[in-house]
């Protein structure tokens, strides 16, 4: 039986084809663009399209979607033209044809505003339980694009997983002041911390999330690095957080020292993933504990298929103030 893979020629659509090939699996993959992971070119927005490559199909992880480095350069209606009718057409097909289990990629962007506490508030602990807040197009899109998941579970019995995934993408941080601060490799470990999660444990979170589904029914996750942080730490990480962390890690200052990198003074928010551990069997192993081993190490933090799939960027244009515009 094949597993689907939409959106095959981005970050994520490209790992879960390049780890499904390795394991054996057969896999397809569908892309609006031509890659070496892409056996089919089409919109997943073309009914006949989704239909022709259904056969045999039993387990579809759906990764395409406008992201929001797309959200200054494109409109509210191909947001939801790709975002939420491409996964309507998905799911309509899927349930048709009999497929077993669906898994969406979705964003902990949904949760937008809920993740900014007020100033002099602990940091927000962000579990599945939290009301998603959008604060723009993409993260509407993609709470519209959960609830019609839901909606298919319930009515049509069809098996769906959600995941909220939190950042994974190699490339630098849209914000300017973040890049000057910070370098890519500094900042991303940091986030290792709090809000990032490596490929190779997205993948394994994705075919975790398929083999739980037919028994599930349907549920939706945080996926995201495993924090060392605890409820109780949230007013120290809003105070001084470099304190705790070196608390916790007591290796962690030199280390640090060694390259040049600094810890952020502040954490505003933490993902939390215990729901998806415990439900789904997913065992990530990209840590801020790991990470810091590397380092000792004189290794890439990074898992080896986070080097294969290498930085693809979100357009098809070079962006000289960024690495992609942000919306105001």
């Amino acid at each position: 039986m094949t597993i689907l893979v939409t959106g095959s020629a981005g970050h994520l659509g490209e790992a879960l084809i390049r780890t499904l090939r390795a394991e054996g699996r057969p896999a397809i993959g569908l892309d609006i663009k031509a890659s070496p992971f892409t056996d089919a070119v089409g919109s997943i927005g073309d009914r006949d399209f989704v239909q022709r490559h259904l056969q045999g199909v039993h387990t579809i992880l759906h990764a395409a979607t406008l992201h929001k480095p797309h959200v200054a350069t494109h409109g509210y209606r191909d947001f939801l033209d790709v975002n939420v009718h491409g996964t309507l057409v998905l799911l309509e097909a899927a349930a048709a044809s009999g497929v077993e289990s669906f898994v969406f990629t979705s964003t902990t962007s949904t949760f937008g505003s809920a993740l900014t506490p007020a100033a002099g508030e602990p940091a927000a602990w962000i579990t599945e339980d939290v009301i998603p807040i959008p604060k723009n197009i993409y993260g509407a899109s993609k709470v519209a694009a959960e609830t019609l998941c839901e909606l298919f579970a319930r009515r049509h019995r069809l098996p769906v997983i959600v995941l909220r995934t939190s950042r994974f993408f190699p490339e630098a941080d849209d914000d300017a002041q973040m890049r000057e601060r910070y370098s890519t490799d500094n900042a991303q470990a940091n986030e290792l911390l709090n809000r990032r999660c490596d490929i190779e444990d997205v993948v394994g979170a994705h075919l975790a999330a398929a083999d739980r589904a037919p028994s599930l029914g349907f549920g939706r996750y945080i996926i995201s690095a495993t924090t060392p942080f605890g409820l109780d730490d949230r007013t120290a990480l809003r105070a001084d957080a470099p304190a705790l962390v070196q608390r916790l890690f007591p290796d962690c200052a030199e280390l640090y020292a060694a390259r040049g990198w600094t810890l952020f003074p502040q954490v505003d928010r933490v993902y939390v993933n215990a729901r998806a551990r415990a439900e789904l069997g997913w065992r990530p192993r990209y840590d801020f504990r790991h990470m810091l081993d590397c380092l000792r190490e004189g290794k890439d933090f990074r898992s080896p298929l986070a080097g294969e799939v290498g930085s693809k960027g979100y357009h098809d244009r070079f962006f000289s103030e960024g690495p992609y515009p942000v919306h105001d």
